[in-house]
């Protein structure tokens, strides 16, 4: 008689095959044996979605082993109550087991990242990879890592960048390049499927399927990184520096780090294709490949600098290079985007007497100015902690002012400035975003810029803002927004152009854009990052959440040797957070696997290792 899902919760079933199933509770990140029936032994198999019976509720989860020696004795175990659906291969289930380790987060969040979001219970016909091959251990070739200039045709890259046979994954940022790279794919002929985490349900569940065939092109954003190929034969990852391929949510995992270790597990090549390759990406191959010469400084366009202290000092932001700049692209029919940090990510202070922003004289980042009760007022960087009396490293003036500038105010003074040209606004809250001659707004107008016009500018206000930014990877962030820029302005040749104001033209980000040489950033940083100990030299990760959890989790992480604790420090309403540093990304995966359950119990616990915005 077969025992029912029912009667399955309760009945003790004879000793037979023995799975362990990760359920798909949020709570719980744990595994559990249970029993395969006879009339599922067939169609389980590692990664299988199924249903089983846990303190009395039904959940989902998923068979991470199989075949495996009980803890308990197997007569005691209940049996799993149905196969849902069919799930990611073994490889996909092991990959999510150390994605979870490395972010500190849920194996059963990963592993739904790597399921397909509807049900598939037919199992395809999938290829077949011979057993030799698949027991094989070869070893890994290199990362490649190519810096390919923002403007210019990568096209002929990414097609020399495929494998000759089996499946190759492109993970990428951009959702409209990915859609269009997958159509001129299949117009090669090739089978070429798109993979993003924005698709409908039914879409995305159809590019699972159609990926799990294999013999294909997978192109898509980050959750591509997990596309269930069956032969994967190499990993391309484009634009490796862009935000976009991190997850926001916990666990943090980046799509570059999860496609780099996947294809050294299948051992297959990987490369790295970036206008600006990160120093994450630089230390995972020997050296960086760029093209020629005349081919990287076609591919940037004309970068102008605007000085906003000499020869004399401009009056807020609308200088006379700005205003020649956009009249000459809105009289040639072209737009002009102009970006602005209304926000004020760092709070700017310059010198009175010779307009020199106030700068931290160890790490180069903005200062701000502190009053404490019974001391003199100092200038504090928020990056390293340094201080120092309130005095310019310029001309050792003592008087500073505050810069601040708004969107609202810019749109004003742009249509004073441009009668004739319509000009708007982009915020956050806006929905549709117009098509006019002019658009001002914080950073995000760079993604809404409504296709049709090309755009003749882009013009960063106050670039100062980016370049000071408290963010240890505040360099590297600004130089990303210049590559924006330049992929909305096109090549030297359209004569696309960006426009940057600063009080710092000098520094190594904009002396780089200028000279179409991204390398300048990178090998001014690397000392910088080495000195203080961040990643790549170091691994670091953001613990926030009830005052309590962060309190337990220090005291738990200051336990152990090798690490350092910056906090806690108040964050909002009874909330926390602090900073941990170690010395490689394995020793903070360690040392939060032992010191995150106990804070987890505490109260409220966010990990966010790897975090983009410190």
């Amino acid at each position: 008689m077969t025992v029912t899902e029912t009667e399955a919760e309760t009945t003790p079933t004879a000793a037979g095959r023995v799975c362990r199933v990760r359920p798909d509770v949020p709570a719980l990140d744990r595994a559990f044996d249970y029993l395969v029936p006879e009339e599922l032994a067939q169609r389980v198999r590692v990664g299988s979605i199924v249903r089983v019976g846990l303190h009395g509720r039904r959940v989902r989860g998923w068979v991470v082993e199989d075949d495996v020696t009980p803890e308990t004795e197997a007569a005691k175990l209940k049996p799993l109550l149905q196969l849902v659906s069919e799930g990611p291969p073994a490889e996909l289930v092991g990959l999510a087991g150390w994605a979870a380790w490395r972010w500190a987060g849920s194996t059963a969040s990963l592993l739904r990242v790597a399921s397909p979001p509807n049900i598939v219970r037919d199992r395809e016909p999938v290829v077949q990879v011979a057993a030799a091959a698949a027991a094989a251990v070869t070893p890994s070739p290199p990362v490649r890592v190519i810096a390919w200039p923002p403007a210019a045709d990568r096209r002929a890259l990414v097609r020399s960048l495929l494998a000759p046979s089996g499946s190759t994954v492109i993970v990428m940022a951009d959702g409209p390049r990915a859609q269009l790279l997958a159509r001129e794919l299949a117009a090669d002929g090739l089978e070429a499927v798109v993979f993003r985490g924005d698709q409908p349900d039914a879409h995305r569940t159809q590019a699972w399927r159609a990926a799990r065939r294999g013999g294909c092109v997978v192109v898509g954003g980050r959750v591509a990184a997990w596309a269930p190929v069956p032969d994967l034969a190499a990993v391309v990852v484009l634009d490796e520096g862009d935000e976009a391929l991190q997850e926001e949510r916990n666990p943090t995992w980046h799509a570059r780090d999860v496609a780099v270790e996947r294809a050294a597990r299948a051992g297959v090549p990987c490369a790295l294709v970036s206008p600006a390759p990160t120093l994450e990406a630089r230390a995972l191959a020997p050296a960086v490949e760029r093209p020629d010469r005349a081919v990287e400084r076609e591919g940037w366009p004309v970068v102008e600098v605007v000085d906003l202290r000499a020869p004399t000092p401009v009056p807020g932001l609308m200088s006379e290079a700005l205003a020649a700049a956009l009249h000459r692209a809105v009289d040639s029919g072209r737009r002009a985007v102009c970006v602005i940090n209304r926000k004020g990510r760092a709070r700017l202070l310059a010198c009175r007497t010779c307009e020199e922003l106030a700068r931290c004289g160890t790490c180069g980042a903005a200062v701000g100015q502190v009053e404490t009760p019974g001391a003199a007022t100092e200038l504090v960087c928020p990056r390293c902690g340094t201080r120092r009396p309130v005095v310019c490293l310029a001309c050792q003036g003592g008087s500073f002012r505050v810069l601040r500038a708004g969107v609202a105010r810019l749109r004003d003074d742009l249509s004073a400035l441009l009668p004739r040209a319509s000009v708007a606004d982009v915020e956050a809250a806006t929905v549709e975003v117009p098509d006019v001659d002019v658009l001002v707004g914080t950073e995000a107008v760079l993604h809404r810029v409504p296709r049709g016009r090309r755009v003749g500018l882009v013009a960063y206000l106050d670039f100062d803002q980016e370049l000071l930014a408290e963010r240890f990877r505040a360099p590297e962030q600004a130089l990303w927004l210049l590559v924006r820029a330049a992929r909305l302005t096109g090549p030297r040749s359209r004569d696309g152009r960006i426009l940057i104001q600063t009080r710092l033209p000098d520094d190594a980000v904009v002396v780089a854009a200028n000279a179409a040489d991204p390398d300048l950033v990178a090998t001014r940083e690397a000392p910088a990052r080495e000195d203080l100990g961040f990643p790549p030299f170091g691994a670091l990760a953001e613990v926030s959440g009830d005052a309590g959890a962060v309190a337990t989790a220090c005291d738990g992480l200051r336990a152990l040797a090798g690490l350092t604790v910056l906090g806690p420090t108040p964050a909002g309403e009874r909330g926390a957070r602090a900073l941990v540093r170690a010395a490689d990304p394995s020793a903070l995966a360690d040392a939060l696997s032992l010191a995150g359950p106990p804070a987890r119990a505490a109260g409220r616990l966010r990990v966010a290792v790897d975090p983009p915005r410190v």
